[in-house]
């Protein structure tokens, strides 16, 4: 089957960019989505985890998307986050991004409650029948306390051609191995994601494509340069950034949610952003912003 969607490689999942008040920083959002691009990312996740969507209301979910899809105005292809504990509100969301110009919308299953499968796939079931654009399936149960099962997935997949994808954060090579095999054989189109940075390299050996990593806002040279690497078959390149990953990630437990450090890791790269985040997330302390330091200088991204 073709290629229907424009998804592959390395896209980040863009913080939002907020003022000290909460709103909407738009020339720093410019300033990030600028860089990302020139980095050569090949795509980019507005209002992921990492982008704060579980701490917005919906109007500024829908303030956020319109200006990134705009913004961004095609130069890389731009997926929008619109999962939601209900499913009304998920279609709301994905119906605006599809609205906005969006190329596709990245569906998280509805957490708080656990769901009997039956429910879970006639949630999945009613997005895709309100829109007509890509959707990706976002499976991160140590959030939504429910793991997708590559045979849920699938059966999602067969039954619906317009979702196209996956972004698998989940801390095992074996649940990504199995979506690839059990899906790819029938759709060999359909796109299966790496959510956690160090899985990258393992997911694209299975037959993967790519990952939608956080330390891709910080680090683009690392992921960027990995999947490049891969892709041109020059696998000792592709180990050598993957071993250069792997120690950095321990910034991902310098604070929970670390929405606030991969902030301050971008602007401690050098782009000048706001670093503010929306309660309850706080500000990095100035004792975790000195440990971020030396992870960086460890992963030679600071001298």
């Amino acid at each position: 089957m073709a290629k229907t969607h424009p998804f592959q490689g390395i896209i980040p999942p863009v913080p939002t960019i907020v003022d000290e008040q909460g709103d909407l920083d738009k020339d720093g959002m410019k300033k990030l989505l600028d860089h990302l691009i020139e980095a050569g990312v090949h795509g980019l996740l507005i209002l992921g985890t990492g982008g704060e969507f579980s701490q917005m209301g919906l109007g500024q979910r829908k303030q956020v998307a319109e200006f990134a899809v705009e913004y961004v105005a095609k130069r890389v292809p731009v997926m929008i986050g619109t999962g939601s504990p209900s499913t009304a509100e998920t279609v709301e969301l994905s119906k605006h991004a599809q609205q906005a110009g969006a190329d596709g919308v990245l569906v998280l299953n509805p957490y708080y409650w656990p769901l009997a499968e039956d429910h879970l796939y006639a949630h999945y079931a009613r997005v895709a029948e309100a829109v007509t654009c890509p959707i990706l399936i976002y499976n991160f149960p140590l959030l939504t306390g429910q793991d997708l099962t590559p045979a849920f997935i699938k059966r999602l997949a067969m039954d619906y051609e317009h979702i196209v994808g996956l972004k698998d954060t989940v801390d095992t090579a074996g649940h990504i191995r199995e979506i690839i095999v059990q899906i790819k054989h029938n759709r060999p189109e359909f796109a299966v994601f790496a959510g956690f940075d160090d899985h990258l390299f393992n997911t694209l050996a299975l037959g993967g494509d790519g990952a939608i990593p956080a330390s891709a806002n910080f680090a683009p040279e690392i992921t960027v340069g990995l999947y490049e690497a891969f892709q041109q078959g020059d696998y000792s390149r592709a180990i050598q950034l993957h071993r250069r990953l792997a120690p950095l990630l321990a910034m991902y437990k310098l604070d929970v949610p670390f929405v606030n450090v991969i902030k301050e890791a971008i602007r401690l790269r050098g782009i000048e952003i706001s670093t503010a985040v929306l309660p309850p997330a706080r500000p990095l302390t100035e004792q975790k912003r000195e440990k971020l330091k030396q992870l960086l200088q460890k992963a030679q991204l600071l001298s």
